[in-house]
């Protein structure tokens, strides 16, 4: 298996999620009330399994990896460009906590549907960018060797997180929403 093998893997978790958080906007675009529970779930997710987990398998190990290695610009800008791109990722999900938590003390849906939708717009994008334009040119900037050491490193990031837990969340939220 490839170092990217697993990170494309993640992704198809992860865009799940995003079709349910897509689901939820759209409910309240159609005027009904925020599901709390589920948007809290929701956040948990993109917090531990997209950026704890995945953006760490990213940053910790194969963006630290390729930072070894005399990029192309092209790569060299790609690279920073995902690295600010999960940064960004980051303030979403806290402005969609921010969001939910108002939501519960004033009862505005509106600003949970709009943080939604720009969570929503932005995932597929940024998998799309990595999926289509940059994990496949990458490896060739490792050997086997190399390779392997870094699905060795995954697999102890996945030891310090419980990777079933969140794959069976989405499942459970994915049957409830129908």
């Amino acid at each position: 298996m490839e170092p990217i093998g697993p990170l494309m893997h993640e992704h198809r978790l992860i865009e799940r999620m995003i079709a349910l958080l897509n689901a939820e906007a759209e409910r309240l675009e159609n005027g009904e009330k925020p599901d709390l529970p589920f948007l809290f779930n929701g956040i948990e997710f993109i917090r531990v399994y997209a950026d704890k987990l995945h953006h760490g398998k990213e940053e910790d190990v194969l963006f630290r990896e390729m930072e070894k290695k005399d990029l192309t610009p092209e790569h060299e800008s790609m690279l920073r460009e995902l690295v600010e791109d999960h940064k960004y990722g980051r303030s979403l999900v806290a402005e969609l906590e921010s969001a939910a938590s108002a939501f519960s003390e004033h009862g505005d849906p509106n600003s949970v549907a709009q943080v939604l939708r720009k969570l929503t717009d932005f995932y597929p994008k940024h998998i799309e960018k990595e999926d289509k334009h940059f994990f496949f040119p990458v490896l060739e900037y490792f050997s086997k060797e190399q390779r392997q050491a870094m699905l060795d490193e995954y697999e102890e990031l996945e030891k310090n997180l419980v990777n079933q837990r969140y794959k069976g969340m989405v499942e459970q939220l994915e049957t409830r929403k129908g």
